[in-house]
């Protein structure tokens, strides 16, 4: 599934101090190999450069 920007989404990167959040997404980037990673911005602060199989589409 693939995300546009100021879509909101959950983030599932045990690595990131965001991992569990629900944030927008504010830009959508296209890498040379065609895939798409996003920055998702939280309530203090953003993540860039996430992959798409890193987010979850959040519910309403």
């Amino acid at each position: 599934m693939a995300f546009e920007e100021d879509d909101e989404v959950v983030l599932h990167d045990q690595h990131s101090e965001y991992d569990g959040d629900v944030g927008t997404i504010t830009q959508v980037m296209e890498t040379m190999f065609g895939d798409a990673t996003y920055t998702v911005s939280f309530e203090d602060g953003q993540e860039q450069g996430v992959p798409e199989d890193s987010l979850e589409a959040a519910s309403e």
